[in-house]
């Protein structure tokens, strides 16, 4: 006798699937936003009252549970004060409609990589130094917060009118992120490697640095010799050619065009919606 899906496949059933897929993917969000910022420190250390609370009503620490009590009811106040920022970032993330969005087929991206190749081979034949940092996942508010902010769109232009010896900005590191230039002047950390090559100066360990806390892309002209690197996930791409870059910038920063849709509670509600209509074919 043929299983009859529609006694599993209920509305409550969908309905209970589709809460705790809400649930986890906010959840998910929350952890994305606050990747690479100082909320991460204070995040862990909510988790770890959560566990005490649970660990002293386990075993009976009545005095432990209650002062943990107190410590849980008056820390809402405190989170909304201490994650002022990170709240109002994920408000707006939520105003502008990113939680549940489709890839863009890449115009942005594409019309980025065009601006930092015409910046990158304007300073590496004229061997001025620049660093540039790439935001992916991880969050680089950290970072950002130690540059000036410009909020800028990307040209060319004024990537290389940053990066002019003895100009305000140009000692530090531009920062982008969302297809913007976010800040200039950013400090980033510098690596402690043995690896790197002594011949290489601060922009080059910086550049290792940031890749080695989080997956930012980061881009290094050479002030000595006008060579192009690459840093990312604490791998150092050094004298790359044109086409080199290029390719690795695309391949990086522009989205697949046959991936249309990355979201993934969309997917688990259309993966789900294909088999609750195989099973009532059957």
């Amino acid at each position: 006798m043929p299983f009859d899906w529609s006694n599993l496949i209920t509305t409550q059933h969908l309905i209970n699937l589709l809460d705790v897929a809400v649930v986890w993917y906010a959840i998910y969000k929350l952890m994305m936003l606050l990747r690479g910022t100082k909320a991460v420190q204070l995040f862990k250390g909510i988790v770890v009252i959560v566990i005490i609370k649970l660990l002293s009503w386990y075993i009976g620490l009545s005095t432990v549970s209650w002062i943990m009590d107190q410590v849980i009811n008056w820390g809402i106040i405190a989170i909304i004060i201490i994650f002022q920022p990170e709240i109002r970032r994920g408000l707006e993330h939520l105003g502008r409609g990113t939680f549940v969005h489709n890839r863009k087929q890449g115009a942005e991206e594409e019309k980025m990589v065009k601006a930092l190749d015409q910046a990158i081979q304007y300073m590496s034949k004229r061997r001025i130094g620049a660093l540039i940092t790439i935001q992916m996942n991880t969050g680089l508010e950290d970072y950002i917060e130690t540059g000036i902010k410009l909020d800028a769109d990307i040209t060319g232009a004024l990537l290389i009118n940053i990066f002019i010896p003895n100009t305000p900005l140009h000692d530090g590191a531009v920062i982008i992120k969302d297809n913007k230039i976010a800040v200039a002047a950013a400090y980033l950390p510098l690596s402690e490697s043995n690896l790197i090559p002594k011949a290489l100066g601060t922009r080059h360990r910086a550049a290792v640095g940031i890749s080695e806390v989080t997956d930012a892309l980061t881009i290094v002209v050479s002030e000595e010799t006008g060579g192009v690197t690459i840093t990312k996930n604490s791998e150092l791409l050094r004298d790359l050619t044109q086409n080199d870059y290029l390719k690795l910038l695309r391949n990086e920063l522009i989205p697949k065009q046959e991936v249309k849709n990355d979201n993934i509670l969309t997917k688990f509600v259309d993966g789900f919606a294909k088999s609750f209509k195989g099973g009532r074919k059957h």
